[in-house]
């Protein structure tokens, strides 16, 4: 069951569609920890492009996904309310297997550093339980609107 569905998850990160690419929060502790899902549609855009005879998930927006999952761990927080977090740094990417359209991918990210408005996140994009997608993401926090 859904801690936060797609409306709730728009009321925390700025993102919308075509670029809101996480679908639910199953966990999350605020500041610490997430679990999010992606349900991959047979016809999500990417795929008509990535590619017409073989197609797969783009690497990058798997990064992406684990981002904004990210986003909605830290600006979850009470005092990070009304703030946009922004890609510093990705480090260690590393894609494991192809992901395809019809899978659901789960989305982890564990704060490891902060320090200000800056912070490092280990993040890990798994498939049936096998890891597809690993990365050390950085984020810098923006001033509040």
């Amino acid at each position: 069951m859904a801690l936060l569905d797609k409306e709730q998850i728009k009321q925390i990160i700025p993102h919308r569609d075509p670029f809101l690419l996480i679908d639910e929060v199953v966990e999350m502790e605020p500041g610490v920890r997430i679990v999010a899902k992606k349900y991959l549609k047979e016809d999500e855009y990417w795929f008509k492009g990535h590619f017409p005879q073989e197609p797969v998930q783009p690497g990058v927006l798997t990064i992406e996904m684990l981002a904004q999952a990210g986003a909605v761990l830290v600006l979850s927080e009470p005092e990070n309310k009304g703030r946009i977090a922004y890609f510093a740094g990705i480090d260690k990417a590393k894609f494991k297997r192809k992901i395809l359209p019809g899978e659901t991918i789960t989305l982890e990210l564990e704060m490891i550093k902060r320090r200000g408005p800056i912070g490092v996140g280990k993040a890990t994009a798994y498939v049936d339980g096998e890891k597809a997608v690993s990365a050390e993401l950085t984020f810098a926090l923006g001033d509040k609107a």
